[in-house]
């Protein structure tokens, strides 16, 4: 979508400069930090980390042979059991890194009458949330060009405070740093221009990650349920649109923001990362949810709308 429509209910009517905007956000961030630790730890008990198997001590699991391994793989204890071979599998102990990047440019300072919160704060939600639950089981999380991959039950914190002291980040962050087999996580709404969305990750793909994109939504950029005459107003450029029939533009509207977001899942299909829908008045569990099970490897390359 090359604009952001908005219905008058915001928080501000003009937005912030820069610097106003990174003031916004790092006095919002101390509450954002705690809600994120209130919604981990609601959520750890169930959250095992992304176990997989490797070099390591701990037993992880048992498994079928299969034909061409070296037979010294197999497990005769367990294979003398029943008529079946098996192979003893270990745990991989090495710690993995997974960037995360909540976007908050300008256009994410938004929130209607249909949602409790700013599409920004809930992005740093859920990125908090998930630094806390990754490092509580063990993985490293960074912010990829702003800070080094981090370990540690502090992890979470630290990243809140680069991020109190750094001017609104852009949509999409630097690739420097990011390397082969690390996951990188990006939470935004996605409304750039596809263009520039699917040339980043297509070069953050080249590099050997894995990604998983979270489109974060307020609900009435979905609705679209504007009647009679209407400002529109572009946050990042400033311009406004003043229509008489708001009401003539939605089918219009909706389409466009539908092959939009199927031009964005298709890139993510062909890279091989997973694609996420969150609406901002529905539980930030849910995308936490959705994420546990790509990052674990079982997700869908695609999950519905939350």
């Amino acid at each position: 979508m090359a604009e952001r429509q908005q219905d008058g209910i915001t928080d501000q009517d003009s937005w912030p400069s820069v610097i106003g905007e990174a003031r916004s956000l790092a006095e919002a961030l101390p509450d954002l930090f705690v809600e994120a630790s209130q919604v981990a730890s609601a959520m750890i008990a169930g959250w095992h980390g992304r176990r997989r198997s490797g070099p390591g001590e701990s037993f992880w699991q048992f498994r079928p042979f299969n034909m061409g391994e070296p037979a010294r793989r197999i497990d005769w204890r367990r294979s003398a059991k029943d008529d079946s071979l098996y192979v003893r599998e270990r745990e991989w102990e090495q710690a993995h890194t997974v960037w995360l990047w909540p976007d908050l440019s300008v256009s994410m300072n938004f929130r209607s009458r249909l949602s409790p919160v700013l599409k920004r704060d809930r992005a740093v939600v859920l990125m908090l949330a998930l630094a806390e639950m990754l490092a509580t089981s063990g993985e490293r999380v960074g912010l990829p060009g702003l800070s080094r991959s981090l370990s540690g039950r502090n992890s979470a914190e630290t990243l809140a405070q680069i991020l109190s002291h750094t001017p609104a980040p852009e949509a999409l962050p630097e690739t420097a740093g990011i390397k082969r087999f690390s996951d990188i996580v990006l939470i935004s709404d996605f409304l750039d221009p596809v263009s520039e969305i699917t040339a980043w990750m297509s070069h953050a793909a080249g590099l050997g990650a894995r990604g998983h994109i979270v489109q974060v939504l307020d609900p009435i950029e979905e609705t679209f349920p504007f009647d009679g005459r209407v400002e529109f107003h572009d946050q990042e450029r400033g311009t406004r649109l003043t229509t008489g029939r708001a009401e003539s533009w939605r089918e219009a509207y909706q389409e466009r923001l539908e092959r939009h977001r199927a031009e964005l899942k298709d890139a993510a299909r062909r890279a091989g990362w997973t694609f996420i829908l969150h609406h901002t008045d529905r539980s930030a569990a849910e995308p936490l949810l959705a994420l546990h099970a790509a990052l674990s490897g079982g997700g869908s390359p695609s999950h519905g709308g939350f």
